[in-house]
């Protein structure tokens, strides 16, 4: 059975502007990189803040 990856969806500039704010505001908050953060949001399928903030304490407990 063939996957096809499906390519990221349009998104205005506006929202592409803003999770970017927050994805800086977190990485500088829980000092970790904006890289680590991008990968969270992608991982768990949403960029809500409690979400992303709660796979980050995971994340820290785990070290």
């Amino acid at each position: 059975m063939a996957q096809t990856k499906t390519g990221p969806t349009a998104q205005d500039p506006a929202e592409a502007a803003r999770i970017e704010e927050e994805v800086t505001y977190l990485a500088k908050r829980h000092r970790i990189s904006p890289a680590i953060v991008r990968e969270i949001i992608r991982r768990i399928g949403s960029a809500e803040r409690s979400a992303v903030e709660r796979e980050i304490r995971k994340g820290m407990a785990r070290r």
